[in-house]
């Protein structure tokens, strides 16, 4: 999440400079991570990367895969809260003297991350159940060792257990999530 949100904000941050070029890459990453399903951004990490002699492990391969799928919708989340701060903020910061980079820091992101909250912790829980694609790439997790243990028991009970650890580690995110907004005084 934090690769995913942190790389999302430098984004959306180089986006705001109107630059033609930059923007048109920026918008050709964040087109292609949020059209891409994630399995197939996983897979292309860890199976087409070491055509260009980048070998990494599973872990490295789902991380920068859910990452940059994170990271496309972090910067249009960000970009999309930077575009809503009212034009007159970014006229009362220059005319107090504050040059863009103190608008940015002391005016406009503090309310574009007010704005972006709700969008920022949803998708991040998606993108941490998105883990469970990492066994597409052999990356040992819970549901997949959960599926072999009920092939082996023809039990399933270790599925039962897989969906009762997934609720004890989702519904705090859920909770924070929603405390979190209301922290930003995004949600009544």
């Amino acid at each position: 999440m934090a690769l995913g949100i942190g790389l999302g904000f430098a984004l959306a941050l180089l986006r705001s400079l109107e630059r033609p070029v930059v923007n048109a890459l920026i918008t050709a990453w964040v087109d292609l991570f949020r059209t891409l399903p994630q399995l197939v951004v996983l897979v292309f990490a860890y199976f087409a990367l070491p055509y260009a002699g980048l070998r990494v492990s599973p872990f490295v391969a789902t991380t920068l895969g859910l990452g940059a799928v994170l990271s496309a919708f972090a910067a249009e989340a960000f970009h999309a809260a930077f575009l809503a701060v009212p034009r007159g903020q970014w006229d009362a910061a220059r005319a107090l003297g504050l040059g863009w980079g103190q608008s940015m820091r002391r005016v406009v992101v503090p309310q574009a991350i007010r704005l972006a909250t709700p969008l920022l912790t949803n998708r991040s829980i998606a993108i941490v159940k998105g883990t469970a694609l990492g066994t597409a790439v052999s990356l040992p997790e819970l549901l997949g060792e959960a599926q072999a243990m009920t092939a082996m028991l023809a039990n399933p009970s270790p599925l039962l257990l897989a969906a009762g650890l997934y609720l004890l580690l989702f519904l705090p995110l859920v909770v924070f999530s929603r405390w979190l907004e209301r922290q930003h005084g995004v949600v009544a």
